[in-house]
């Protein structure tokens, strides 16, 4: 199975911010919904497979909701959809090569935020409330629990924990940037996402489905869902921007250069 070198999806990555940066709005905002929806049918399927599981089985059913929530990422990579947390990659990446401006980062970030969050509330409300995916016996307990353990940590513990989980989750877009197959884009995407969920990291837009779906049964306040918010969009941005967009870049920034000027020369003499 072929994949392509670090330098090389450096370069891929690059492509993929610039193009984000001239999407057309309409374009993002629908993407964007389905990101936002995608993300949270990985989580309900998670809570689904794991919520009746015995008490016994410890942090062995920890393992078999990550295995299964990478369905997500895996519909946004292969099928087509916008990803804030992912987008806090490849925007940066492209920003720093000069083939993106900030005005465009923010733009985007924000149109996909919003759809993001759009998406992920009409899987929580439709799916979990209406349908009633998440408010029965076991899945509502479970829903809940996540959620609790969500809203309890304080700023700096959520910050950290968000660092962590988009560090995970852009390594895992930067590694399907590395293979050019179906197959060894599901396996790249699969081992990152499965660590952070396993390890029970922040990530903003799943907290968008799980966080609202808890307080469509009763439980909590948009105002206990805003308290997550702040501090785990900080630092999921921070874990894609800074600990792989920046680190690669800086370390091939000589080639994406040169990469950069290649294709200036080829569009002038076209």
């Amino acid at each position: 199975m072929a994949f392509h070198s670090s330098q090389r999806i450096a370069e891929l990555a690059v492509d993929a911010g610039a193009k984000k940066a001239f999407m057309r709005a309409e374009h993002a905002l629908l993407l964007g919904f389905l990101g936002g929806a995608f993300i949270a049918l990985g989580f309900l399927l998670d809570i689904r497979v794991i919520a009746d599981l015995p008490k016994e089985w410890g942090t062995f059913s920890s393992l078999l909701g990550g295995a299964v929530f990478p369905v997500g990422l895996m519909l946004i990579i292969i099928a087509g959809g916008e990803l804030l947390t992912g987008n806090m990659m490849a925007l940066p990446i492209a920003v720093l090569a000069k083939r993106a401006t900030l005005a465009q980062l923010g733009r985007n970030w924000l149109l996909v935020l919003i759809s993001n969050f759009i998406g992920a509330i009409f899987v929580a409300y439709f799916f979990g409330h209406i349908v009633g995916l998440t408010e029965s016996g076991p899945f509502l307990t479970k829903t809940v629990a996540i959620a609790q353990a969500k809203i309890d940590e304080t700023f700096i513990k959520t910050l950290i924990s968000a660092i962590g989980c988009n560090w995970l989750v852009c390594l895992g877009v930067w590694l399907a940037y590395g293979a050019d197959d179906i197959g060894g884009k599901i396996l790249a995407i699969w081992f990152p996402i499965m660590g952070f969920v396993a390890i029970g990291f922040q990530h903003v837009v799943a907290n968008m489905f799980v966080i609202p779906a808890a307080i469509f049964a009763g439980h909590f306040t948009w105002a206990d869902y805003i308290g997550n918010f702040i501090p785990v969009v900080i630092g999921n941005a921070i874990g894609g921007g800074v600990f792989v967009a920046l680190i690669y870049w800086t370390v091939h920034k000589d080639s994406l250069q040169l990469s950069s000027k290649a294709k200036s020369s080829i569009k002038k003499a076209s």
